[in-house]
């Protein structure tokens, strides 16, 4: 037989020979690349995560927690009158530190409920508000809120308020190492001392102040829960009581609080119900240029005399300065010589003469100033012509003449041009039978919640018991309603006196006239005449004492 037509063929290449694989079928190698690929993707995720946390790890531990920078703990000193009214402040930021203690407990709740509602449980940060930010800073979108107190505390009072993903991640890294070694009080206390509420205000003291005219320690639950919706946006809230339309938006945010607050149990729903949305102090407030400023002037040089400090580091101290002023009457003196300027203006003056008035008021037997009307106008005037200012005295000390003295009145019996202050603390002595005491602008000052001066009258007596009562009869009044005793004086038509006193105050009022100075030309008297308007100058004089003399006064009171 013919041998097969393959049978040429070697049997072992036909055995071997494998079929051709069709352009893309792949099945064959399907089971091996995924493994491989997920093996590798699943390795570098590890590495990278392991990556990121020892740099987390390193940086945790790297990262030191700044002290707060000074402009966020700079405090300035406050005054307030005799019944603890305010009356203005020293310093570059209204700010004063209290402690959490003299913070309501409503107070802390009501800033918890608007800002981090699980302050007391979380770790300092909010994960989300972070990628939030992130994202705004990569994307380039607007600025990012949310922040726990703790981020917010850090931010405003540990680190600038530079805005980059480094500074946000050490913010973050802050924030957790502060949650870590410092209990919630003390952040909370860190956070209520520096946040800015608008008005000025920076801490909830001044806040307190600025809205309310109160101290954070009498705040009510509807005030502090006011106050803490304000935070949100402070810039625009501090409009609120002055503009209809922010208080509007501002009372459903203060609702909102209230609702927190229930919710999380600082209230109860009877509290929530009995709260009312707050009246606020009127904003901007009126000028305090005027007289306050001459008070505030006083009262701060006694102030750091006192505690043996320069003045700026008495506007820089965090102090709270109690002063005897008494505003009540310091308004009734600035609206008494208002009046008698505004009916003068309309008759002859002298030509370019300018009437000054000074009022002073003392307490008998105490010292304690309650009026020093120092000028019309701080701001062009700075000078204290109640408190500084030599007036001609004439026939004003009269009274002192024939009685036997000792210092400081002996002193001032024989001083041509004596103050008005100095004035006052003579006749105050007749009113103490007697017994002179040194005038003093300050009953004490206190820092943080402690009282590191406290003022003690100095008195000696000057005169006899008998000699008082002998120029206090001869002094003696019959005015109806006015004063026991008072006596009047002037000085060659360049000056006037008038005196009142009784056991409770005594108060002077001087008059003079000046040509203001003018180029190189100092100022110089001028007579009276026609300055104090249809009335005689000494007649003016008593006029304006009799209507400030505060027969009702609250410093007058038993």
């Amino acid at each position: 037989m013919p041998p097969h037509p393959l049978s040429s063929r070697p049997f072992h290449r036909l055995a071997l020979r494998r079929p051709r694989q069709r352009r893309g079928d792949h099945r064959s190698q399907r089971p091996r690349r995924p493994r491989r690929w997920l093996r590798r993707l699943t390795t570098s995720a590890v590495v990278l995560v392991l990556a990121l946390c020892g740099v987390a790890v390193g940086a945790y531990t790297m990262v030191d927690i700044p002290p707060p920078h000074p402009e966020a703990v700079v405090q300035s000193t406050v005054f307030v009158d005799a019944r603890g009214d305010y009356l203005g402040r020293r310093g570059p930021v209204d700010r004063q530190d209290v402690p959490l203690s003299r913070v309501p407990r409503h107070v802390q709740e009501a800033v918890i409920a608007a800002e981090n509602r699980s302050f007391r449980t979380d770790s300092g940060i909010a994960p989300t508000a972070i990628a939030r930010a992130v994202l705004a800073a990569l994307t380039g979108g607007s600025r990012q809120g949310g922040s726990t107190i703790t981020q917010q505390y850090v931010k405003n009072a540990l680190l600038s308020p530079e805005q980059s993903l480094s500074r946000k991640a050490k913010e973050a890294l802050i924030s957790i190492k502060l949650d870590r070694t410092r209990s919630k009080d003390e952040i909370l206390a860190g956070y209520l001392n520096t946040v800015y509420f608008g008005r000025g205000a920076a801490g909830i003291q001044a806040a307190a102040r600025n809205y309310f005219g109160i101290n954070a320690q009498d705040l009510t639950i509807a005030q502090g829960a006011a106050l803490a919706a304000i935070i949100n946006l402070p810039s625009y809230y501090e409009k609120a009581g002055s503009d209809p339309k922010v208080t509007a938006v501002l009372q459903r945010r203060w609702t909102w609080v209230l609702n927190g607050m229930k919710a999380g149990g600082s209230i109860t729903a009877q509290q929530q119900a009995q709260a009312a949305f707050p009246a606020f102090r009127f904003f901007p407030p009126g000028k305090t240029e005027g007289q306050r400023q001459y008070l505030i002037d006083a009262a701060a040089a006694e102030a750091a005399d006192k505690l043996g400090i320069s003045q700026d580091e008495l506007a820089h101290g965090g102090y709270t300065v109690h002063t005897t002023f008494d505003l009540a009457l310091q308004d009734a003196a600035q609206e008494t010589v208002r009046t008698q300027a505004d009916a003068a203006r309309t008759r002859r003056a002298a030509p370019g003469a300018r009437l000054h008035t000074a009022i002073a008021a003392v307490v008998p037997g105490d010292g304690a100033i309650r009026l020093l009307y120092g000028g019309a106008d701080y701001a062009r005037q700075p000078f204290n012509d109640a408190l500084n200012g030599a007036i001609e005295a004439g026939t004003a000390l009269t009274p002192f003449t024939d009685i036997q003295l000792a210092p400081p009145v002996d002193q001032l019996r024989h001083t041509a041009a004596p103050t008005t202050i100095q004035m006052a603390a003579a006749y105050a002595t007749l009113a103490a039978n007697g017994r002179h005491a040194t005038p003093y602008t300050i009953t004490k000052i206190t820092r943080g919640g402690h009282t590191v001066y406290t003022a003690r009258p100095v008195t000696h007596p000057a005169m006899t018991a008998a000699a008082a009562e002998a120029v206090n009869r001869l002094l003696q009044t019959t005015t109806t309603g006015g004063p026991p005793a008072g006596h009047t004086g002037t000085a060659a038509h360049r000056t006037a006196w008038s005196t009142s006193y009784g056991p409770r105050l005594a108060l002077t009022v001087a008059l003079f006239a000046e040509h203001p100075a003018t180029g190189k030309k100092p100022a110089r008297p001028a007579p009276l005449t026609g300055l104090t308007g249809p009335q005689p100058a000494a007649e003016s004089a008593a006029q304006t004492a009799a209507d400030i003399w505060p027969s009702e006064a609250p410093s007058n009171r038993q």
